[in-house]
């Protein structure tokens, strides 16, 4: 299902407004006529003759930068996760996807960027990190290397594949907090969490474990269970555990920063709605991104009790950093901020860029609700989706 959308959206992408508004009774009658071995003969002449006339794709020199007047195309592919290895469901689901777009988009001599890293704050990480003995920060350099040499082998054609634990990443996050600070969309509240006295920390979802209290599973996450696949919050876990030292941690209350969806919830709607019907969303991120606006928005927690990760810079919450899905998809703007200084050309040029965003289906509402109030909220001119092409069922 995901590759006939991408097939639509490159067909799409080549009509005029006349070519779209054909009724299905005047394509049925042109399937239906019949034609002459002479009919068939000048087609493929004409064929040849225009292929030969094509104008060759211009020469990709970097950096490349939107050109006024042209039609210039932001690609971008989900950021896959550091403390992993790519699987081949990620790699067909995202990444293969967007860099046959494309390519495409350069064979139509269309002015294209195309932008993917690893992301590489939060608690999986540090979790995998103290599993292989080695800092955050050596786990992340050594699987962004690991990473961008399968995907050299698969040649996926990139032009900038970076990572998100950069000085840009913290620079251009922390000004879009401040900038949602300042206008009313920042609020906080206390939260319950486990804390391990021993360990002298809170516990992020993935550092405590316990007996599931759905299905009685002995060693579900603080996140979700694996057995039954339920999701959970740590502290309705049973004889919950540290990760880290095996004790049982006690609940103690915390104080964490919102994003208040509810502020942004009208603006969200009335975007997602003429975004979908102007560009070219896939029937599923429609059906998703509805779902969660129907639903009604709330506050969503975007800090974390954490040490590896982006930090947030308000008196107060110093000793904490961003929750990964605020902090992760702004990782696409400071990996193009990395690839050349002039990133707002891209980034903050919504009338002359257009922004096509490959993905599963998991990750859609943090694209079309999160993401979006995220940049709307902030008010600084920010290029927002365009084109949502999602993987899985519709």
């Amino acid at each position: 299902s995901g590759s006939r959308h991408i097939i639509r959206i490159m067909a799409e992408s080549g009509k005029t407004r006349s070519d779209r508004d054909m009724t299905s009774s005047q394509t049925e009658k042109a399937d239906n006529i019949s034609l002459s071995k002479a009919d068939i003969d000048k087609a493929v002449s004409n064929w040849h003759e225009d292929v030969a006339k094509m104008p060759k794709p211009r020469k990709r020199e970097h950096p490349i930068l939107p050109i006024e007047g042209e039609k210039n195309i932001l690609v971008t592919s989900a950021l896959p996760y550091v403390n992993n290895l790519p699987h081949l469901g990620n790699i067909i689901g995202c990444v293969l996807s967007a860099d046959v777009y494309s390519r495409f988009c350069r064979l139509r001599n269309y002015n294209t960027l195309y932008i993917c890293g690893t992301d590489e704050y939060g608690t999986a990480t540090e979790t995998r990190a103290m599993q292989e003995g080695i800092t955050p920060q050596e786990l992340c350099t050594k699987y962004n290397v690991l990473q961008q040499e399968i995907y050299d082998w698969f040649n996926i054609d990139f032009d900038k594949f970076g990572r998100t634990s950069t000085e840009q990443q913290t620079e251009i996050t922390q000004d879009i907090f401040w900038r949602l600070q300042k206008r009313g969309f920042i609020r906080e509240d206390t939260v319950e969490q486990l804390f391990c006295n021993n360990c002298n920390r809170f516990l992020a979802d993935r550092f405590v474990e316990g007996i599931c209290p759905l299905c009685g599973y002995e060693d579900a996450r603080g996140d979700q269970c694996d057995k039954c696949g339920k999701l959970i919050n740590a502290t309705e876990l049973k004889s919950p555990r540290c990760k880290t030292c095996s004790r049982q941690p006690q609940i103690k209350t915390s104080d964490h920063l919102f994003l208040d969806l509810t502020k942004l919830e009208q603006s969200i709607d009335e975007w997602s709605k003429e975004s979908a019907e102007k560009g070219n969303w896939s029937a599923n991120s429609k059906t998703i991104t509805s779902s969660w606006l129907k639903e009604g928005l709330r506050p969503r927690c975007i800090t974390r009790d954490l040490k590896w990760g982006t930090p947030v810079p308000l008196a107060g919450y110093t000793d904490k950093v961003f929750y990964v899905w605020f902090d992760a998809p702004i990782g696409y703007l400071s990996i193009t901020a990395n690839y050349t200084e002039e990133w707002e050309k891209w980034w903050k040029n919504p009338k002359q860029v257009e922004l096509v965003q490959f993905m599963a289906k998991d990750n859609v509402p943090f694209h079309t609700v999160v993401f979006p109030a995220t940049l709307i909220g902030a008010e600084d001119n920010y290029t927002l989706l365009n084109t949502m092409a999602a993987t899985g069922k519709y």
